[in-house]
C-alpha cells in the first residue's frame, strides 16, 4: 500500500472512532442516584448541599452486615443502554467524617432485582475513605488515593471483588440496584462504561468519551497478544489485546463451588468478550490440582471420575467455539492429588483418571482422550510452569508431549512466562529450555506472561528505579518469545493494577490508568518488529533422529523423493545444503554452536520443515 493510501486509511479509522455517532455509542450511561425508586418507609434521605442532589442513609447498618437485609434500603433503576456490550460500574460518593465508618454499600451482582437478604445478590464494597480519582484528568480504574469529604468517582467493577454487567443485544432495558450500609456515605451519580473504554473524572462528569487509538497492539501480526479477564484488567481491554483467557472464572472451582450448582456468569462475560470482538478465546482450565471443587475430594473413584465427564461436557454445551481447551495445568507442579490433611482444592481425583499408571501419566492421556471426545473442534493444550528455569523439567515436559503427540491428543503446548520463573534465568537458557520444547514439533504458546519491576524481595527506590528496571527486563525477556517460530501466541496474565502481581509491581499501567514505559515500549516495540510464525508443511513425510543430536550429528529419513536438505538458523540464514537423488536416508554433520535449528526438505514442488536441537 503506498503510504499515502496508508496514512489515509489510518485517518479514516480515527474519524470513525470520533464521529459524534462512534462516541455517543462509547459516552458513559449516567443514572442520578435520586432517580431510582425507593418504598416509603426507606432509609434512603434525598438531600441538597453544594450544588449536589444525592441519597445518603439515614440508619446504620443492619445485623447481619452482608446484605441490605430490608427493602427500605434499596434504590431500584430502569437503565436504557444504546447498545449491547459488557459494562463496568463506576458511582460518584463523598465518604463522611467518619472515614471507615462512613464508607461502604452494596449493588447488585448484576442486572435484576435481588433478594434483600441475600449475600450471593449483592457485592460489598468497602473501604473506600482512601480510594478513588477527583482531577479532572485522572483516569477512573482501580482504587486512586482520594480521601473524605471530597465527591469523587470510583470504578466499583474493579475492586472489593466487583462485576461487570452484560447487556444482551435485545435486551437494552435492564434493573440495576444499590443498597445501603453505613451511614455518613453520600451517593451522587452512577454511571456504566464500556469495558472496552477508559473514562477520566471529566468524561463522567460531563459524559463524554475517551478517544481510544483503534485496534490491539498486535493488530495485523501473525500472532496474538492477548491478556486475561478479570474485572480489574477490562478498561481499554480490546484496544490493547486481541485474545482471552478466563484468570479465575474457568477454574471448576469457580462455576461449580457447589455440587449441581453452576456459576457461569463470569466466564459467560470473558466468551462473550472474545467472541463479540473476534479474539480467540482459551478455556483456562479443565483438569488441575488446584481451586477444584472441595465437594468431590471424597467420593468413589468411579463417582469422581463421572462428574469429571459431566465438568467436560457441560463446558463443551455451554461453549462451542472456543479455540483452544487447556486440558491439563501444571501435571508435574500440581497434580490432582491431595498431598496432606490442609491441602484443599486439589480435587483429589488422580486416582479416577488412571494416576501414574504404565505410562507415569495416565491420568494426562485420560483426561486428554475425554477432551478429545468432548472437543473435537478445539485445540488441546497443556500447560506449566518454572519451564524456562529448569532443564530438567523441562525435558520431563517433553516426555509428557511425546506420550499425547504418538496418540494424536495434543495440539498446543503451553509455557507459563511468569517472572518468577525468568527474571533470575539468563536469557541463553530461556532460549534453550524454548528450543527443547518447539522442537517436539507442537506450536508453543506462553500462556501466563508477566515482568515484575524489581528483583525478588527487593524494593525499588522510586518510581523512576522501577520502571527502567521492569522496562529492561521487558526488553530482554519479551523478544525471546515472540520472535521464535515456534511461539504462536503470547498470553499476559494481568496488565492493570488488581492482577496477582501487582505487589511485586507487574502492572503496565500506573494507579491513574496512564503508561509505564514497559507498555510504551511494548506497543512500538510489536508495531516494528516483523515476525513469522512457523507453519509446518505436512505434504512431505520426513524424520530426524537423533534429536536432539549430539556433536551436530544427525539423520533424515523418508528422503527418497526429496532432491534438497537445507540448514537454516532461526533467522533464516542457509547454514548447509546437501543435494538428495533417492537416498531413503541422509546423514549430516554440522559444525555449529548448541541451539534450535530449522531442517528444510523439499522435493522441488512442495517444502516441509522441522526443528532440530543441537546440544
Amino acid at each position: 500500500m503506498p503510504l499515502k493510501n496508508f496514512y489515509n486509511t489510518i485517518l479514516v479509522l480515527l474519524l470513525i472512532a470520533t464521529s459524534p455517532a462512534a462516541l455517543a455509542q462509547t459516552a458513559p450511561v449516567i443514572v442520578q442516584a435520586e432517580s431510582g425508586t425507593r418504598t416509603t418507609d426507606t432509609v434512603l434521605d434525598l438531600r441538597t448541599g453544594g450544588g449536589v442532589t444525592y441519597l445518603t442513609p439515614t440508619a446504620n447498618f443492619a445485623s447481619p452486615a452482608t446484605a441490605p437485609q430490608t427493602a427500605s434500603r434499596i434504590a431500584t433503576y430502569s437503565v436504557t443502554f444504546p447498545a449491547a456490550g459488557t459494562y463496568q460500574l463506576y458511582v460518584r460518593v463523598l465518604v463522611g467524617a467518619g472515614a471507615a465508618d462512613d464508607d461502604s454499600f452494596f449493588y447488585g451482582r448484576g442486572f435484576g432485582t435481588k433478594a434483600a437478604t441475600t449475600p450471593e445478590d449483592w457485592v460489598l464494597i468497602n473501604q473506600i475513605d482512601n480510594k478513588g480519582f477527583t482531577g479532572a484528568s485522572n483516569v477512573v480504574t482501580h482504587e486512586g488515593t482520594a480521601t473524605t469529604l471530597v465527591w469523587k468517582w470510583l470504578n466499583v467493577s474493579s475492586i472489593g471483588g466487583g462485576v461487570s454487567f452484560v447487556v444482551p443485544a435485545g435486551a437494552l432495558t435492564q434493573t440495576f440496584q444499590w443498597g445501603s450500609r453505613e451511614d455518613g456515605l453520600d451517593l451522587d451519580k452512577f454511571a456504566f462504561g464500556l469495558s472496552s473504554q477508559v473514562y477520566t473524572v471529566s468524561n463522567l462528569d460531563n459524559n463524554t468519551s475517551t478517544t481510544n487509538p483503534p485496534g490491539p497492539i498486535a493488530q495485523g501480526k501473525p500472532k496474538f497478544l492477548g491478556n486475561i479477564y478479570s474485572n480489574p484488567q477490562l478498561p481499554n481491554y480490546t484496544n490493547n489485546w486481541n485474545q482471552v483467557s478466563p484468570e479465575n472464572a474457568g477454574k471448576w472451582g469457580s462455576v461449580e463451588g457447589t455440587r449441581n450448582v453452576m456459576n457461569w456468569s463470569a466466564l459467560d462475560a470473558a466468551y462473550n468478550l472474545a467472541k463479540s470482538n473476534n479474539m480467540p478465546f482459551r478455556m483456562h482450565v479443565l483438569v488441575w490440582g488446584n481451586q477444584q471443587p472441595a465437594w468431590i475430594e471424597n467420593l468413589p473413584a468411579a463417582e469422581q471420575l463421572a462428574e469429571i465427564r459431566e465438568w467436560f461436557a457441560a463446558v463443551a454445551a455451554r461453549y462451542p467455539d472456543i479455540d483452544q481447551v487447556e486440558v491439563v495445568n501444571e501435571p508435574i507442579n500440581d497434580p490432582p492429588r491431595k498431598r496432606d490433611a490442609n491441602d484443599q482444592g486439589s480435587g483429589n481425583y488422580i486416582e479416577a483418571l488412571g494416576s501414574n499408571g504404565t505410562t507415569g501419566w495416565d491420568w494426562i492421556l485420560t483426561s486428554f482422550r475425554m477432551a478429545r471426545e468432548s472437543f473435537p473442534r478445539a485445540k488441546l493444550l497443556l500447560n506449566e510452569y518454572n519451564l524456562t528455569s529448569s532443564s530438567s523439567r523441562t525435558l520431563q515436559y517433553v516426555g509428557i508431549i511425546n506420550l499425547l503427540k504418538a496418540e494424536g491428543l495434543i495440539d498446543a503446548v503451553g509455557i507459563q512466562g511468569h517472572y518468577f520463573a525468568t527474571g533470575w534465568v539468563s536469557s541463553t537458557n530461556i532460549l534453550n529450555n524454548l528450543n527443547t520444547i518447539a522442537a517436539t514439533g507442537i506450536p508453543v504458546y506462553i500462556t501466563e506472561f508477566d515482568v515484575d519491576d524489581r528483583a525478588s524481595n527487593q524494593t525499588p527506590a522510586s518510581q523512576a528505579q522501577a520502571d527502567q528496571y521492569q522496562l529492561s527486563e521487558y526488553q530482554r525477556i519479551f523478544p525471546i518469545f515472540w520472535e521464535h517460530p515456534a511461539v504462536r501466541g503470547i498470553t499476559l496474565w494481568g496488565w492493570r493494577p488488581g492482577m496477582w502481581r501487582t505487589e511485586q509491581g507487574a502492572p503496565l499501567v500506573y494507579a491513574d490508568g496512564t503508561e509505564r514505559p514497559a507498555l510504551t515500549w511494548l506497543r512500538s516495540y510489536v508495531a516494528a518488529t516483523v515476525i513469522t510464525a512457523l507453519k509446518e508443511n505436512k505434504q512431505i513425510s520426513f524424520s530426524l533422529y537423533p534429536n536432539p543430536a549430539t556433536n551436530g550429528r544427525f539423520t533424515v529419513e523418508g528422503t527418497e523423493k526429496t532432491t534438497h536438505i537445507r540448514v537454516l538458523d532461526l533467522n533464516g540464514k542457509l547454514l548447509k545444503e546437501r543435494k538428495v537423488t533417492n537416498q531413503p536416508t541422509v546423514t549430516l554433520d554440522l559444525d555449529v554452536a548448541p541451539g534450535l535449528y530449522l531442517i528444510q526438505v523439499t522435493d522441488g514442488k512442495n517444502t516441509s520443515v522441522r526443528k532440530l536441537v543441537v546440544q
